[in-house]
């Protein structure tokens, strides 16, 4: 029996997993025809754009609730390496270390923050970056909130004002109310740039700065935290700032698995697809979502966010059965772009185009955003076969509708 691998059950991974689902199901093939195996370090599905959020209770989603209905096999086991030559992939169990083979391979093992070697980052730093990380962190401010107060107790630093940063920032006035830490407290955001939002566009950004000036976050810009410990931060300017919590938001790059394959990467580590979503220099090979580049228009390649993590998936998962049992495969295109930045209380910010245009802003903003975190990306959770093969088409969602 012929056997599709797809590593990693993120936006990408879970879609693609899914996708192969629906394409074995309509060309008449079943479980026992087609082998689809999901390989996770977990046995969830994080809806990760949710993790800077006050409630995480709803961002993991147990994987058999979606894929057991529709015949795809998981397994827990951490990814170490793949061996395009023998069609391998070696990873680690509870029980030790396995290698997989596999017919064909959708590599989804998205991104990871950039974390630099500053002192004492590793051991006192917080980060979102997974949902186990922000589980931590919400533990951790919830004995800050059971302690006495002291010097830095109600300080948050969040390193970084890219997208993550700014919304990790305007959340957290809403954490640090739910940890009971109330009363005096601050909120800092640093970045080496000269502004906040860099990336936004001349629309965007003073609009984040009125939400940062009504939230109460203070800024640190043309600054890099230099040392971190369970008390303090250091800037590069000399300022100490007392701090219990650093969160990091320094950046993404992709999966480190994506090195053990000798192929052209991005400056950003991520693998070169085509429009099939077929790994450009290797064979039997697909990828989609964080770990991978694809020009979806033409002109502009795709960028880290479940926008576009989610249709590669689905296409990639439609592509590999296609490509398997000789059935045509079908070509991504997507031909529009949107940002929407969660502001906290404030509301939020709505772009549209690659140049970042203003669409919308404030509560307007905040409930298309609501609308995309809470319905929009979800998988269906009914439990039915049906519902979730339907939901895994090979399409391609319009843009969000600005809410009034």
């Amino acid at each position: 029996m012929p056997r599709i691998v797809v590593l990693g059950a993120g936006f990408a991974g879970l879609w693609a997993a899914l996708g192969a689902a629906r394409k074995r199901d309509e060309i008449g093939a079943a479980a026992a025809d087609v082998e689809i195996l999901v390989v996770d370090r977990n046995p969830y599905h994080n809806i990760r754009v949710r993790n800077y959020e006050v409630d995480i209770s709803e961002a993991a989603i147990p994987l058999a609730e979606l894929l057991d209905p529709v015949g795809v096999d998981h397994r827990v086991a951490e990814v170490r390496a793949v061996d395009p030559a023998r069609q391998q992939v070696s990873v680690t169990t509870n029980s030790g270390s396995e290698v997989i083979a596999y017919d064909r391979l959708v590599l989804t093992l998205g991104s990871q923050l950039a974390r630099p070697a500053i002192p004492g980052l590793a051991a006192c730093g917080f980060d979102v970056d997974s949902y186990a990380a922000a589980v931590r962190l919400e533990a951790h401010l919830a004995a800050l909130g059971g302690q006495a107060d002291a010097e830095g107790r109600a300080t948050v630093v969040i390193v970084g004002a890219g997208f993550t940063g700014i919304e990790v920032a305007t959340e957290m006035p809403g954490k640090l109310e739910k940890a009971g830490l109330t009363g005096e407290r601050r909120i800092i955001l640093v970045d080496p740039n000269p502004v906040v939002g860099v990336t936004l566009g001349e629309q965007a950004r003073p609009i984040v700065g009125e939400a940062l000036a009504a939230l109460g976050v203070e800024t640190r810009l043309n600054a890099r935290g230099t040392a971190i410990d369970a008390n303090t931060v250091t800037l590069n300017s000399g300022e100490v700032i007392p701090a219990r919590t650093v969160v990091w938001c320094g950046g993404m790059r992709a999966s480190p698995v994506a090195q053990t394959i000798d192929v052209e990467r991005d400056r950003l580590g991520r693998l070169h697809v085509d429009q099939f979503m077929r790994l450009t220099g290797a064979t039997n090979i697909f990828a989609a979502g964080d770990v991978a580049s694809c020009v979806v228009d033409g002109e502009h390649a795709t960028v880290m966010s479940c926008q576009f993590a989610r249709p590669m998936g689905r296409f990639a998962g439609n592509n590999v059965v296609a490509d398997l049992l000789g059935q045509p495969m079908l070509a991504l295109d997507i031909d529009w772009y949107v940002t929407v930045l969660d502001l906290g209380a404030w509301g939020a910010l709505h772009t549209v185009g690659w140049d970042r245009q203003l669409h919308a802003s404030g509560a307007a903003a905040k409930a298309t955003k609501q609308i995309i975190n809470r319905q929009r990306i979800y998988p269906p959770r009914t439990g039915v076969r049906a519902d979730i093969l339907a939901a895994a088409a090979p399409t391609v969602q319009k843009p969000p509708a600005a809410q009034r």
